[in-house]
C-alpha cells in the first residue's frame, strides 16, 4: 500500500479529517484539485447514519425464543445474535477470525490453553457492565447436564474455564484446538448478561449489540432501534431504526423490494435473479460462500462399500452442466469434498474431477461390474432442485453404463425419514467456516451426522494433527491431503457450491462482504447504510 492509499484509507475509517488529508496529499506533491477529487469520491462512499432499514426475510419461524441455545431461524441468528448481541469474536469479510467483545485472545503453544482478553468499559442494554462472569454463565448455560444446546458439542472440549479477573477468560481443552476463537462465533453463543452465574433471557433478548430490541412477533415481525452508547461507536449500526419482516414466499419478498415496500430480501429466486437485475432500482449481491450440495452413499451398503464404485459414480457426473442448469449459473463446481472456496485452507490446486463417463465404466469394471442399477431417494425438501438435479444425474449416468432409479421421497418428514435411512439420498450442507468444524460434524468416523458413514483411519490421524497445530503453513498441508482423501476415497458426490444470492435497493451501501453466511454474515444491519 502506497502513501496515497493509506491516506485515503485514514479519512474512509475516520483516523484523520478531511483537513489531514489534504495537508498529507499536498506534502506528497498531489496538487488541490486531484486531492480534492479523492476527498469527494471517498465521503461519498463513507457510510452515513440515519434511516430506516426495512428486511424482507425467509427462514423466520413461529418458534422463536430468546433462549440463545435454541436459535435456529434468521430473525434469531441475525437480528437478535448479530444486531442486539455480540460473540467474543467475529468473522470478518476475508473469513478471518477477529475479536469482538474480546480485545484479544492468545493459545499455549499446544493450543490446548487459550486466554481471552476482554473490553473495558462495554455495557449491556440493561446497564449492566459486561464482565467475565457473563462469559462463564453465557457458555455455561450450553455445557449443563441437561441442556439440549445444538453449541453443546462445540463445547464439549473445554475441561476448565476460569475467570483470571474481571477482564480475562481463560479456557483449558481437553485437546489442541487451533479454531477455537471460530466457536467462540458459533450463533448460538453470544454474551448475555448474567446474575447469579446464570443467563438473563426469559423477558427478552439483552445484549451489548448496536440494537435494542424494541417488538418482537415471532415469525412475523421484529422491531430495532440504535444503540446510542455501542462500544464501537461510529463505525458500525448506522441505520436509525431496523424493522425485519418474516416473507416465507420468495416471489412476495420479489415483489416487496420492487415496490419499495422492503429495502432489502434474502434468498433471491435463481430463475428470476436475472429479471430482477435488470431493474435500475435494485442491485443483486452474490458471493460463493460454504453452502454445498451432496449425494451421499451409505459406504457399509452395497455396492457402495467399494470405493471403485464410488468413483464411477463420482466420475458419471456432469458438474458444469449441473451449475449451469440446476443453479443457472450461480454457483461453482465441487470437487467430492465439502471444503468450498470461502474457507482458509481450500485447496484449489487439486485436479479437479470432471465428468467422463469411460472413467466411470473403467472403476466399474474393476468393481466387477459392466454396468450398474441403484435407486437414488430424492425430495426437494433437500435442497430446492435435488429432484431435478436427480434426473439430471440419471441423464449424465447413462452414458457409463449405471441407471438410476430416482424415487421421489416426501417432502414432509424427508430428513428424518429417507436422509441416512436410505443407502443413495440428495442432501445439503449450510457448511462450517473452518475445516475441521465441517470435517468434524459430518465426516469424522461415527459422528452423528456422517451422512455417508465413512472411516478413514489416514483422515482421522490428520484431523486431529491439524486441530492442535498452530503453524499455518502445516494445517494447510494437512487438509490438502484431508481433502484429497475425501474426494478420492469418501463417500459423498458433492457436484456443486451454491451462491448465496441477495438483493437490495440501491439506497443501500455496504463493504465487500463476508462469505460465511448469507446477508454479508448475518451482519448486514450491523455493517450497511443509507447512500
Amino acid at each position: 500500500m502506497n502513501h496515497l492509499d493509506k491516506l485515503s484509507r485514514d479519512l474512509a475509517t475516520g483516523r484523520t479529517d478531511r483537513r489531514g488529508f489534504m495537508q498529507g496529499a499536498l506534502a506528497l506533491g498531489l496538487g488541490v484539485p486531484a486531492a480534492s477529487a479523492i476527498v469527494s469520491k471517498v465521503e461519498a462512499a463513507m457510510p452515513k447514519k440515519g434511516g430506516m432499514l426495512r428486511a424482507g426475510l425467509a427462514g423466520a419461524s413461529t418458534s422463536e425464543s430468546y433462549d440463545p441455545a435454541t436459535y435456529v431461524s434468521i430473525f434469531q441468528q441475525m437480528g437478535l445474535n448479530f444486531a442486539v448481541q455480540n460473540n467474543l469474536t467475529e468473522v470478518n469479510e476475508n473469513s478471518e477470525i477477529i475479536p469482538e467483545l474480546a480485545e484479544s485472545f492468545e493459545a499455549s503453544a499446544d493450543a490446548k490453553t487459550w486466554e481471552f482478553k476482554l473490553r473495558r468499559g462495554v455495557e449491556f442494554h440493561n446497564g449492566k457492565t459486561f464482565e467475565a462472569e457473563d462469559v462463564l454463565a453465557s457458555l455455561n448455560h450450553h455445557r449443563g447436564d441437561d441442556s439440549e444446546s445444538a453449541a453443546k458439542p462445540l463445547l464439549a472440549a473445554i475441561e476448565e474455564m476460569r475467570a483470571e479477573d474481571k477482564h480475562t477468560v481463560v479456557f483449558k481443552l481437553a485437546e489442541g484446538n487451533a479454531d477455537f476463537p471460530f466457536v467462540m462465533n458459533d450463533y448460538h453463543l453470544p454474551m448475555c448478561p448474567s446474575k447469579d452465574g446464570k443467563i438473563i433471557y426469559e423477558d427478552g433478548a439483552i445484549g451489548t449489540g448496536g440494537y435494542v430490541m424494541e417488538e418482537h412477533e415471532p415469525g412475523v415481525r421484529m422491531e430495532l432501534r440504535r444503540n446510542p452508547n455501542y462500544f464501537k461507536g461510529d463505525a458500525r449500526a448506522h441505520f436509525e431504526e431496523v424493522e425485519l419482516i418474516g416473507i416465507a414466499d420468495v416471489t412476495a419478498r420479489q415483489n416487496a423490494l420492487i415496490t419499495g415496500e422492503i429495502d432489502v430480501m434474502n434468498r433471491v429466486d435463481i430463475k428470476t435473479a436475472g429479471l430482477l437485475a435488470r431493474n435500475k432500482s435494485i442491485e443483486i449481491d452474490e458471493v460463493t460462500g460454504t453452502q454445498h450440495y451432496t449425494i451421499p452413499m451409505d459406504t457399509r451398503a452395497a455396492p457402495f462399500d467399494d470405493n471403485n464404485v464410488r468413483l464411477a459414480l463420482k466420475y458419471a457426473i456432469d458438474r458444469e452442466k449441473m451449475v449451469e442448469t440446476i443453479l443457472q449459473g450461480h454457483g461453482k463446481v465441487g470437487n467430492d469434498h465439502p471444503i468450498a472456496p470461502a474457507n482458509q485452507y481450500y485447496a484449489g490446486d487439486l485436479e479437479q474431477r470432471v465428468y467422463d463417463p469411460d472413467k466411470a465404466k473403467f472403476h466399474l469394471k474393476k468393481a466387477g461390474m459392466d454396468s450398474l442399477s441403484l435407486d437414488l431417494h430424492a425430495a426437494n425438501a433437500a435442497f430446492e432442485g435435488a429432484i431435478d438435479t436427480a434426473v439430471l444425474y440419471k441423464e449424465h449416468a447413462a452414458k457409463a453404463g449405471i441407471d438410476i432409479n430416482v424415487v421421489r421421497a416426501p417432502n414432509d418428514g424427508y430428513w428424518s425419514n429417507t436422509w441416512m435411512k436410505k443407502p443413495w439420498t440428495m442432501s445439503y450442507w449450510g457448511g462450517r467456516p473452518t475445516e475441521d468444524w465441517m470435517f468434524s460434524v459430518a465426516y469424522v468416523a461415527g459422528g452423528d451426522w456422517n451422512e455417508t458413514f465413512w472411516s478413514n483411519d489416514r483422515f482421522m490421524e490428520l484431523l486431529k494433527a491439524a486441530r492442535a497445530e498452530l503453524d499455518g503453513d502445516k494445517r494447510r498441508q494437512m487438509y490438502r491431503e484431508m481433502q484429497m482423501i475425501v474426494r478420492d476415497d469418501g463417500g459423498a458426490v458433492v457436484p456443486m457450491y451454491a451462491n448465496y444470492i441477495d438483493a437490495h435497493s440501491k439506497k443501500l451501501a455496504h463493504g465487500p462482504l463476508a462469505k460465511n453466511w448469507e446477508l454479508d454474515g448475518w451482519k448486514m444491519v450491523e455493517r450497511w447504510w443509507f447512500a
